[in-house]
């Protein structure tokens, strides 16, 4: 659960009602995912503070058990920040491929229930249970034996939530960790949200709290009762959307979020980076990354986002429209290119992460890509086609572009690899 997660509280959830009616979306979120897993092989720490995280040089939280949660601990924290906090905690390391494993079995398990659903990470997901009524019951007895299955297939504890609207749905889930299940019914959905505080709002970040605080606005009551145009004075096209959300509209379906799939990859640096040159580098090392899984999914990316985190912390996200939708490595780094260059000249600061993200993604076939009059014989994506072929055969490391033989910040210059499949280029992008 994130810090985004521990604000959604608020109001009296004895006093909402059971009716079910009308409530066909679910939102399930598996809880604490990559504890749990890890404590599956581990059962001696279950109920004590665990951290699952990198420890060394500049680690940070990936998920926390509740009981590490209650000091203070939360996702995407600092490794050492997290430990000062809780520092009888046992952390342990990522485990390479669990995850995802897990992550399969729980999905087969849904998709068992409807073909009707989204995964949106790895341990969460919406479902529309609408075609599953006559087969399955009610909605709250569909996500009751979701979970109880779910447990019995995995031996990990889901929450779901069970509502009329995406939005609702997901912040039920939340208030019904963990392991538990609520229904917020069609008729109380204004007593189930107004209590909150607006950050529980999907799309309110620290920067639109801080203006709607300016205001007096803290509360999902205070949102709602807004007039919408003036919301729409200051905070522009998001001002309309999130005073629908206050009131529980919401006009995104399960079948519209199931293609906001993304592919995406990040990197944290050994230390700060100020070099603007190493920022670059970096983002087409990211680039490289993030299209080689564009092509291997058979997909192409409408757009493409980028991620700044300077050392403070503070992070600022740009996202840019292609011109077509491209699985190029040249063309997502020449996007992003400028907002990157930008974000530098105005936060004269050194760097903590970097990350790239492709979005609105559709199929290759329909992607339609066209080649321009003035396009060379050979274009970069058969220069990158041919990368691909090469890793497939003989490994990742086994051939890189060349403007990305250079090391990366912090690592000594590699020791001469041995003739044949030791030539390599530098490991791809870590999480943070």
């Amino acid at each position: 659960m994130s810090r985004k997660q521990l604000s959604r509280s608020g109001g009296d959830l004895a006093s909402l009602g059971t009716d079910d009616t009308g409530c066909t979306i679910l939102h399930l979120d598996m809880d604490a995912f990559f504890v749990s897993v890890e404590l599956l092989e581990r059962p001696e720490l279950i109920g004590t503070a665990v951290i699952v995280g990198g420890r060394s040089g500049r680690g940070v939280v990936v998920s926390a058990s509740y009981e590490a949660r209650e000091f203070g601990v939360h996702a995407a924290m600092p490794m050492s920040r997290a430990v000062s906090l809780c520092p009888h905690a046992t952390v342990i390391p990522p485990s390479k491929g669990r995850y995802g494993a897990f992550s399969r079995r729980v999905f087969e398990v849904v998709a068992a229930v409807t073909e009707d659903f989204a995964q949106v990470s790895v341990d969460e997901g919406y479902l529309d249970v609408t075609s599953a009524l006559r087969r399955l019951g009610s909605p709250a007895r569909i996500a009751s034996d979701l979970r109880r299955e779910i447990r019995e297939r995995t031996g990990l504890a889901a929450s779901i939530g069970v509502a009329d609207s995406m939005v609702v749905a997901k912040l039920a889930s939340a208030r019904a960790k963990p392991d538990g299940l609520l229904v917020v019914p069609v008729a109380d959905v204004a007593a189930f949200l107004r209590p909150m505080p607006v950050e529980a709002l999907p799309g309110v970040g620290a920067r639109t709290q801080s203006v709607l605080a300016r205001y007096g606005i803290r509360r999902i009551a205070e949102l709602a009762d807004a007039d919408p145009a003036w919301l729409q004075r200051i905070l522009g096209s998001a001002g309309p959307a999130l005073h629908r959300y206050a009131h529980g509209r919401d006009g995104r379906t399960v079948h519209s979020t199931a293609r906001d799939h993304t592919i995406s990859g990040e990197h944290t640096f050994p230390h700060d980076i100020a070099d603007p040159a190493v920022l670059e580098l970096e983002l087409l090392r990211l680039a490289d990354t993030v299209a080689s899984r564009l092509r291997g999914e058979g997909k192409a990316a409408g757009s493409v986002g980028l991620k700044y985190r300077l050392s403070d912390f503070t992070t600022f996200s740009r996202s840019v429209t292609l011109p077509a939708p491209s699985d190029v490595a040249v063309e997502l780094h020449a996007a992003l290119l400028p907002a990157l260059r930008k974000l530098h000249d105005d936060h004269r600061q050194p760097v903590r992460l970097l990350g790239l993200r492709a979005a609105d993604l559709v199929d290759l076939a329909a992607a339609g890509r066209q080649s321009a009059l003035d396009e060379p014989e050979h274009s970069p994506r058969e220069a990158e086609l041919a990368l691909d072929a090469v890793r497939r055969r003989f490994g990742t490391a086994a051939i890189g572009q060349a403007s990305l033989m250079r090391p990366r910040p912090g690592r000594g210059p590699d020791p001469a690899p041995p003739s044949g499949r030791g030539a390599g280029r530098p490991p791809g992008p870590t999480s943070p």
